[in-house]
């Protein structure tokens, strides 16, 4: 049923609940598990040139935090990816790419509560995705994963 997972992060506190979910999943289907983070483009080519490529820096070693977090959370191997571009849809084609049966993210990522519902990089997912899209809202008051019940 889900015998490859792609996990979608950014890093932030609101993914960690989806990591342990995806997580879960893989273990309970014995499913392949594939970690992206992007680097937003549009972040670094909105900034001001003489510091677009200290920004480019500093997130790309984010980038690398972030999959780091999701592979240092299970004994399991975990593919791991950077790609470049905007977010959605390099979350999108990389599903496709690896031929994922779900995606799972967060619903709110670095920028938080700029969004009242669902966080507009998950939002363009859930919408543009061709392959299911599972989000995975993050408890509230907590910033580390809650146990997975079945």
């Amino acid at each position: 049923m889900f015998e490859t997972i792609l996990i979608a992060t950014d890093g932030s506190d609101s993914v960690s609940r989806a990591v342990a979910v995806a997580l879960d999943l893989a273990d309970r289907f014995d499913g392949t598990v594939h970690a992206l983070s992007v680097v937003d483009t549009d972040e670094v080519d909105s900034s001001p040139a003489a510091v677009s490529d200290q920004l480019q820096d500093a997130l790309a070693e984010q980038a690398d935090d972030a999959l780091s977090t999701v592979t240092d959370s299970t004994d399991r191997s975990v593919e791991t990816a950077v790609r470049e571009g905007r977010p959605a849809t390099e979350i999108c084609d990389y599903a496709v790419e690896i031929d994922a049966d779900m995606v799972a993210t967060g619903t709110r990522g670095r920028h938080g509560e700029n969004r009242f519902l669902i966080g507009s990089v998950a939002e363009r997912v859930v919408r543009t995705c061709p392959v299911p899209v599972l989000t995975v809202r993050q408890l509230e008051g907590t910033s580390e994963s809650e146990p997975v019940d079945a």
